[in-house]
């Protein structure tokens, strides 16, 4: 059985043309009406066939076509699966890093919570570092009033109190013994040290630039510097029994002038006992221990 309407048209075509030249073959006389009837219907079958076949001229241009556009959108498809692939990996990735980042921002915003929260303990403790300074300035600026117009002076410098005693005012030129005036005053100070006992302290002896001559046992400068304050170290001890635990001697010789100039004056500027006073910060340093 035939399927394709086109050659099932041709066959009754074929077919009517064969009854037809039989027809007239066998001299059977059709009446006028009837041949035209035939006639009529050869050519209705004549016009469907071209129908027919324009339609089918057409369904392959169709199709043709779709095969263009389905081969096109293919490669459309493929192009746009290839990218997706790629932009997933490239996303993959950047998901990847961003997840890294977000792990180490966390990690660092931890940190920086911790460390600000020590530079507040730090800020806090350096804050009563201060006050302390403050606080005991005052103190030893009213205990040694009657020694300040004598070369005595208090200051604060860096979170430490200085108090500066003139070599005049506790020793004759050239000794290390310390006389009756420097005695009172180391008194007066060592009656608010022995009260402050969270305080170190640290004795400096300091000369001039002038080579010392024909001292016995001192050879230079330096001797004569660090024997001044061991000789403050020793009567702040023995004498008003301030803790010797609390206390470092040093001698700086005639290398930290507090006046550069070559003058008589600024000379004796700079032959002095320096007595720095620190507050204990053990919270500090078991801070920046840490």
């Amino acid at each position: 059985m035939f399927k394709n309407p086109i050659t099932m048209i041709k066959i009754k075509y074929c077919l009517f043309a064969a009854f037809l030249c039989i027809g007239l073959h066998s001299c059977i006389v059709l009446s006028p009406k009837k041949y035209k009837a035939l006639l009529a219907q050869r050519d209705s079958l004549a016009t469907r066939t071209g129908s027919l076949e324009d339609s089918v001229a057409h369904l392959r241009a169709d199709t043709a076509r779709l095969h263009h556009a389905i081969n096109d959108l293919q490669n459309t498809y493929n192009t746009l699966s290839s990218n997706y692939n790629s932009l997933n990996d490239k996303y993959n990735s950047l998901n990847n890093n961003f997840n890294t980042s977000s792990s180490k921002v966390t990690s660092l915003s931890a940190d920086l919570k911790k460390r600000e929260a020590r530079l507040k303990e730090v800020e806090e403790i350096l804050r009563k570092r201060d006050e302390a300074a403050t606080a005991l300035k005052s103190k030893l600026q009213a205990a040694l009033l009657g020694f300040q117009q004598n070369g005595l002076s208090v200051d604060i410098r860096n979170g430490k109190v200085y108090v500066s005693l003139a070599d005049k005012l506790l020793f004759p030129s050239g000794s290390i013994v310390i006389d009756a005036r420097g005695k009172m005053a180391l008194e007066q100070l060592a009656a608010v040290l022995n009260k402050e006992l969270d305080i170190n302290i640290a004795v400096e002896g300091h000369t001039d630039d002038k080579k010392v001559i024909n001292l016995g046992q001192i050879k230079d400068n330096w001797d004569l510097s660090v024997l001044r304050a061991t000789s403050v170290c020793r009567y702040l001890t023995e004498v008003e029994k301030v803790d010797p635990h609390r206390l470092t001697a040093t001698g700086k010789s005639e290398y930290q002038p507090i006046d550069p100039g070559n003058t008589a004056e600024a000379r004796a500027k700079n032959r002095r006992i320096e007595i720095v006073l620190t507050p204990k910060l053990d919270e500090l340093y078991n801070l920046i221990k840490q």
